[in-house]
């Protein structure tokens, strides 16, 4: 399981298929949600997630498409774009410093 400690999170990217409505408006809630850190998110599909990612936040049902473009970072799925767990939980680890662990393979 890849995991990051939340203080070396310097990118987030938030990956969708091909639209950009949700995934648009999770990449603006997480931008201001980590406004007081220095960390960069960005929205992109999943096949052109950038090489400098740290981690990536996307639909559970892209979280096997994005491992594969984009071998050894954090892949964070969710389930439901606004109010997710594991949204929630990247959020904490970026502002308590604390680890996080990306899901594992199925």
């Amino acid at each position: 399981m890849t995991g990051i400690n939340g203080a070396d999170i310097r990118k987030i990217v938030v990956a969708c298929d091909a639209g950009m409505g949700s995934s648009v408006m999770l990449a603006s809630q997480l931008r201001r949600e980590l406004q007081s850190s220095s960390i960069c998110v960005e929205h992109h599909s999943v096949d052109s997630i950038p090489a400098d990612v740290d981690v990536v936040v996307c639909h559970s049902a892209l979280a096997q498409r994005t491992r594969e473009c984009s071998p050894g970072v954090v892949v964070v799925p969710f389930h439901i774009f606004f109010g997710d767990p594991a949204v929630a939980a990247l959020v904490s680890a970026v502002k308590n410093r604390q680890q996080l662990y990306g899901s594992p393979r199925p």
